[in-house]
């Protein structure tokens, strides 16, 4: 089973950009939200959340087309992979069929808008609420590369509303904030 530090150590081998890792991080406190939420383990999530965008740097116009070998010749496992793969669903025809590759494909695309709406306030992501949350989210110009319809598919394959998985990925990342750089601003 794919360990945080694994991952940690995988990515670094295809990624130098900071803001790659920043993402790589969000993703994973968000996947670790998730899984508590579903009763599942946290860290596995994490893990792989961590290491989805593996050959993003290296491969931005093939993304995940250059995943699935070197992570299986590293160890990770057949199942771990295809969660890595289903995040592309759109692109790649993978479907997300768990409720782990579902919250993947979800979470992939709604940390970003997480992220920027947290940096605009003064206390970052520690005092914000839902409703400034989906305020931001309904405003199709902010973060405006993040897509809102690709969320919007994944929580409906999750049997959630979008208020409900930004909730949680809110909370999760609150705990998260100064390792995010979402923390009370200096």
């Amino acid at each position: 089973m794919l360990t945080l530090d694994t991952a940690k150590q995988l990515l670094s081998q295809t990624t130098t950009e900071p803001h790659l890792f920043l993402h790589a991080k969000n993703v994973s406190v968000a996947m670790g939200g998730l899984a508590e939420h579903f009763g599942e383990d946290a860290e596995h999530w994490m893990a792989v959340g961590y290491l989805h965008d593996y050959d993003y740097e290296q491969h931005p116009d093939e993304h995940l087309q250059h995943t699935a070998e070197p992570l299986k010749s590293a160890g990770v496992t057949d199942e771990e992979i295809r969660v890595i793969l289903a995040h592309g669903y759109d692109f790649n025809g993978v479907e997300p069929l768990t409720n782990f590759e579902k919250s993947l494909y979800t979470v992939d695309e709604l940390t970003g808008i997480i992220q920027a709406a947290a940096r605009m306030r003064p206390a970052g992501i520690t005092d914000m609420e839902l409703s400034s949350f989906m305020k931001k989210f309904k405003d199709k110009k902010f973060a405006a590369k993040c897509n809102r319809d690709l969320i919007k598919r994944g929580c409906d394959m999750l049997g959630m509303e979008v208020k409900e998985v930004a909730s949680i990925c809110i909370e999760a990342m609150k705990k998260y904030a100064d390792e995010l750089e979402i923390g009370v601003k200096a």
